[in-house]
């Protein structure tokens, strides 16, 4: 699959064809974290978007301004075959109209420079009880939250989010200011048992100290030629359909620096291709941070690993129907002490030509992980049901070929509750604890040459459910508006005995509401109660609360936009 991959993505930029034509400029990529993907993911599963990929994120704010084009056309086709449609997807629109005005103005031929501050912005977050703070072994908290540091007691967010738009260039930065309480330091009992099941030397009983720190988060420099856009700096990537977490790549760790480049609007391949529909590419080339322990044939090297490996993926999603989306993948790390990145190395771990799986020798061909996933609007339920799995394997093809090797994530999107027409539901399943595909316990996210695994500054970079675990996770949401939900959710995770001995569970119950309490202003509170045991951390079982309260102001006066020279 990794062959495939690096193969199409070579020469699928001479090959492409516009879909659709528009106005080529660069654009910001929308936050991770916005309310518009919601927003949009619903119009999408109703039926007046068609074209979106909902399993590659984030998107350009210009794409999110074509797709409220097509939701614009969708709407008033139906109302001219006298099709009403829905109170809630007329809000929905124009909503995304009011968002992204200035983007639709570019697409019309209008100005391409701005120079506004999307976001000023404050969280504060109260645990009272002990957390999980370590998804790599256990479990955490908070999850698909840029690797922001949290612990029991009073922890602070504050920041901002800018950008700089000019013809073909764009420049955004997201700061902020992090504050978190200290931790004591691990168990002897604890301490022991990471070191056999990661098989790194035992750690010191050192506590962890107080965060006080400035963080960028999403911070990059942009240039689009051609709808093809090159993009350099710290960035954050969503590879999944699912809502709870993305199998290969998810914002559960903290952004990562990368140089990336990405189709930002679907493409259509030419000739017999054609049947696969709108395509989109997303590659990157990053450096990850925070591993201390590389196995090598010369020994083990730690406490910090100098240099740090690389990390680099691409993905291509397609929709050859209105109805269907699917996407490969595939990441590989590669690099570190004892591999050193070359030009023949780096094709090795590309195509697996000449390469030693499994030996720690300088022909290893790194740490690989593939990946699918598809979304699928069911017959006769087009607009009320959809039917998206997530999966991905190590060191295979692909998932297709070795299911039974393979972690899953399903899910199902309920986009109208019936006789409820303003609730959703989505219920997601994960699972990387398989009865027949673990070559040993905490198989997954692991590797035997890069020990700290796929992580990021101790993050796991794909989904919470972790090395060797299944859970379930389901939310509703209730639209009052666009931009006023209250939603309610539900977690269930268990880690394998045979992972971590005496295994583990993680149940929670979460209240998240948000609300547009002025035009530029957002209030967005969330509670959740969380009850945990692992008899290897504590005897009995443990529980914690954690509030937030999050106010957000959107700036517009300080926005400046002229038209281009």
């Amino acid at each position: 699959m990794v062959i495939v991959i690096t193969v199409v993505g070579a020469v699928i930029p001479a090959l492409t064809q516009e879909y659709p034509r528009y106005r080529v400029a660069a654009s910001i990529f929308q936050p991770l974290d916005s309310w518009v993907y919601p927003v949009l993911e619903q119009l999408s599963a109703l039926g007046y978007v068609t074209t979106a990929m909902t399993g590659m994120k984030p998107w350009t704010r210009i794409e999110c301004a074509r797709l409220v084009e097509e939701a614009s056309d969708a709407l008033q086709k139906s109302i001219l075959e006298d099709h009403r449609p829905s109170d809630l997807a007329v809000r929905l629109h124009a909503a995304l109209e009011r968002e992204f005005d200035f983007e639709l103005e570019v697409l019309g031929g209008g100005r391409t420079r701005s120079l506004r501050v999307e976001s000023v912005y404050t969280r504060v977050m109260s645990i009272s009880g002990r957390p999980l703070t370590d998804g790599y072994h256990f479990g955490e908290t908070i999850v698909n939250d840029f690797g922001r540091p949290f612990a029991q007691g009073a922890n602070l967010t504050t920041g901002f989010s800018a950008a700089v738009q000019e013809g073909h260039f764009a420049i955004y930065v997201r700061g902020e200011y992090q504050h978190a309480p200290g931790v004591p330091a691990l168990s002897e009992a604890v301490r022991t048992l990471i070191s056999k099941v990661d098989q790194t030397p035992i750690q010191p009983a050192a506590p962890f100290p107080e965060t006080n720190r400035f963080q960028l988060l999403d911070a990059y420099l942009a240039l689009n030629f051609k709808n093809w856009q090159f993009s350099f700096g710290k960035q954050s990537l969503w590879w999944g359909p699912g809502l709870g977490g993305s199998l290969i790549f998810s914002n559960n760790a903290e952004p990562i620096p990368m140089m990336r480049l990405t189709r930002v609007v679907p493409f259509k391949l030419p000739a017999l291709l054609g049947w696969l529909g709108p395509a989109r590419v997303d590659s990157f080339f990053g450096r990850l941070s925070g591993h201390r322990f590389i196995e090598t044939q010369s020994g083990l090297f730690g406490r910090p690993v100098d240099p740090q490996p690389f990390l680099y993926g691409l993905k291509i999603s397609f929709k050859p129907t209105a109805n269907l989306e699917f996407g490969f993948s595939g990441t590989t790390i590669y690099g570190g002490p004892g591999l050193p990145m070359t030009f023949a190395g780096f094709f090795r771990s590309l195509t697996d030509y000449g390469g030693e799986q499994g030996t720690l020798g300088p022909k290893d061909p790194g740490d690989r992980r593939s990946g699918f996933d598809f979304s699928y609007r069911i017959p006769g339920l087009r607009n009320r049901l959809i039917l998206y799995a997530d999966s991905f394997a190590e060191d295979e093809i692909s998932p297709i070929r070795f299911p039974h090797r393979s972690a899953m994530n399903p899910g199902i999107y309920v986009p109208r509750v019936p006789g409820i027409p303003k609730l959703d539901l989505r219920v997601e399943g994960a699972y990387t604890d398989l009865p027949d595909g673990l070559l040993f316990p905490g198989f997954y996210y692991f590797n035997v040459r890069y020990l700290s695994g796929y992580t990021y500054k101790g993050r796991l970079i794909g989904h919470w459910i972790g090395r060797q675990g299944h859970g379930v996770q389901a939310w509703t949401t209730y639209w009052f508006s666009p931009q006023n939900t209250l939603q309610l959710g539900w977690r269930h995770g268990k880690v394998s005995g045979d992972f971590i001995p005496g295994g583990g569970t993680v149940n929670d119950i979460s209240l998240h509401a948000s609300f547009r309490i002025r035009p530029q202003m957002n209030l967005s509170t969330f509670l959740q109660y969380e009850r945990w045991a692992f008899p290897v951390l504590s005897p009995g079982a443990r529980s914690n609360l954690t509030s937030s309260l999050q106010l957000t102001f959107h700036p517009r006066l300080w926005n400046k936009q002229v038209d281009h020279d």
